[in-house]
């Protein structure tokens, strides 16, 4: 066996994606892997709870200021550190044992959450304070995200990859949805500081989870050298592979407009529909149902193209732009379960997009810049998005958080049309699987 080092891979690997949809026993097969059940049942109750404590964390500081601006800068100091060490922490994360650096993150996050929550639940939460915890927290889940991404590869094998990312992805795009409307319901029944105290416990759980889990059964790989240039090397990797690179393009302008729902939800709760806590609450659980549908559609789901990214985008912005400008509240309310669903498939699809495109020895990079542009684009899309709410309106802002995406996803499909860079290549005898190849170039015969 050859191993190629990251610069040696050509530009477009095959993309292996089943042609015919697995079995319905097969949706989940992944878990049939004992340390994958432990780690997706800790990665669904601290995820979920990690959620709540951020939507719980964004009503506080909306209690302490009446802000809608200050709402949106405090998603963006959850998420700003990420954009600063978002790259290297892919590097920690292809050079350390993942499962070492998720327990020691989730520690130290479960202190730092503890002392939020209690000055909260005391009534002694001063604004500088939470940002600064906020802060203190948002910079230990820089490191734990990459990790994790590459985690699910040494718990799993390559028999189950595919599968995993998707289940994996699903479960992390879900509890994005259900853990705001849990933190909704808990903040109208025993306040702000007790929605950030179970996610204490939810974390605490989750170490104890992967203590538990069998360490003869990790698949783990070889660490990265240790040598300089590394990020440059991904950033190298990521231009000379256009399944990477627009995807990540696409991704930008989603994560940054389309993606601050807790500061649009809040704007339509507080502004437009005048509901509070309670409507926040059952926004987020409509949303929630979508989620659910789309968890399982993403599982299912038997090709996966650039198209796929772009159309994904496509749906999701108009759904936003739909629900922006429903004439009615019961419209609106109908409406949110579409903006789940949709809003899981396209973040499914891009993120799976990226682990299959990346070779295994890179991939912890590669998904810090994954990383680095979904959640790091929502520390500049939080404020944006909510000064556009608090000035411009909560509904046109949730018209622009669509019409963005949407507008950059028509675009660039468009380029990539035209630009006949790309084909689809389909070698049903060898495996079936269906690939995103380079266009071959048409050969010349010589005269004569």
């Amino acid at each position: 066996m050859v191993t190629m080092t990251p610069d040696q891979v050509p530009a477009t690997m095959p993309i292996a994606v089943a042609i015919q949809r697995p079995a319905w026993r097969d949706t989940f097969s992944a878990l049939k892997v004992h340390n994958y059940r432990l780690y997706i049942i800790a990665q669904f109750i601290s995820n979920t709870a990690g959620w709540a404590q951020r939507i719980a964390v964004d009503w506080l500081v909306l209690e302490i200021t009446g802000s809608v601006t200050l709402v949106g800068l405090t998603i963006a100091l959850q998420f700003l550190p990420t954009l600063i060490l978002g790259a290297y922490a892919g590097v920690i994360a292809d050079r350390y044992k993942k499962r070492s650096v998720l327990i020691f993150c989730q520690l130290i996050i479960a202190a730092l959450n503890l002392v939020l929550a209690i000055i909260a639940i005391s009534g002694n939460a001063n604004l500088l304070v939470v940002y600064a915890l906020v802060l203190a927290v948002g910079t230990l889940q820089v490191f734990d995200g990459p990790a994790r991404a590459v985690f699910v590869n040494e718990m799993v094998g390559p028999r189950h990859i595919r599968n995993a990312i998707s289940v994996n992805a699903s479960i992390f795009h879900l509890g994005a949805l259900i853990g705001p409307a849990l933190s909704g319901v808990l903040i109208v029944a025993v306040g702000s500081g007790w929605a950030i105290g179970a996610n204490v416990v939810a974390g605490l759980i989750g170490v104890i989870l992967l203590l538990f889990m069998r360490t003869r059964d990790l698949l783990v790989g070889a660490r990265a050298p240790t040598h300089k240039g590394q990020i440059r090397e991904a950033g190298r990797y990521i231009l000379s592979k256009p399944t990477l690179f627009w995807t990540l393009v696409m991704v930008t302008f989603v994560a940054i407009f389309g993606m601050p729902m807790p500061a649009l939800l809040a704007g339509m709760a507080d502004q437009v529909y005048l509901t509070g806590a309670t409507g926040y609450g059952l926004y987020n659980s409509l949303a929630a149902i979508g989620a659910l549908l789309g968890a399982l559609a993403s599982a299912r789901r038997a090709t996966l193209r650039l198209r796929t990214i772009m159309i994904g985008a496509i749906i999701y912005g108009l759904m936003l732009i739909t629900a922006g400008l429903a004439p009615f509240y019961p419209m609106f309310l109908l409406l949110l379960p579409a903006i789940g669903l949709s809003r899981l498939l396209y973040t499914t699809a891009s993120e799976t997009m990226m682990q299959l495109s990346s070779n295994l020895a890179i991939r912890g990079r590669i998904m810090a810049f994954w990383v680095m542009v979904l959640v790091g684009g929502q520390a500049i899309g939080g404020p944006v998005m909510g000064w556009f709410a608090e000035n411009l309106g909560a509904k046109t802002a949730m018209v622009i958080s669509g019409a963005v995406p949407a507008t950059a996803a028509i675009t660039i499909a468009i380029l990539l049309s035209r630009s006949g860079k790309l084909r689809v290549a389909v070698a049903a005898k060898r495996g079936k699987w269906i690939a995103i190849v380079p266009k071959r170039r048409a050969t010349t015969r010589p005269a004569g």
